[in-house]
């Protein structure tokens, strides 16, 4: 359906839409894409079963850190292809799912929680 090149197409396109406010605020995180959720990835994430991981961010949220936060690596995003293709059907609905996790990991770089994200819709 829609190839890796593609696909990390349609994430960099997700990150190029965001308002520059946010997008410079992002000079410490690394944004990938990855084919699966590795065992770890799903453990990290906590899901209650039946539920499906498309994105992940590992690091430390902007509003957790301190005048002490220096010299780490770059916080990570990464953006699962594979379950992203099973759920969607087209190009439209990949482009629109890529963007809603894009926004919804960096949610959590910013500091917004879980409840948060989903009473915002992300």
């Amino acid at each position: 359906m829609v190839s890796r090149d593609r696909f990390e197409c349609l994430v960099a396109e997700a990150l190029e839409g965001l308002p520059e406010v946010f997008r410079e605020k992002l000079d410490n995180v690394a944004v990938v894409v990855a084919d699966w959720p590795s065992p770890a990835d799903l453990a990290a994430a906590r899901l209650r079963p039946g539920q499906t991981l498309f994105g992940l961010y590992q690091g430390v949220p902007q509003t957790a850190r301190t005048s002490h936060y220096g010299l780490v690596p770059p916080d990570r995003i990464t953006i699962f292809m594979g379950p992203i293709l099973r759920a969607c059907r087209s190009e439209a609905a990949i482009r629109d799912e890529v963007r809603r996790v894009v926004l919804h990991e960096l949610g959590h770089h910013f500091g917004l929680s879980e409840g948060k994200l989903r009473e915002l819709g992300v």
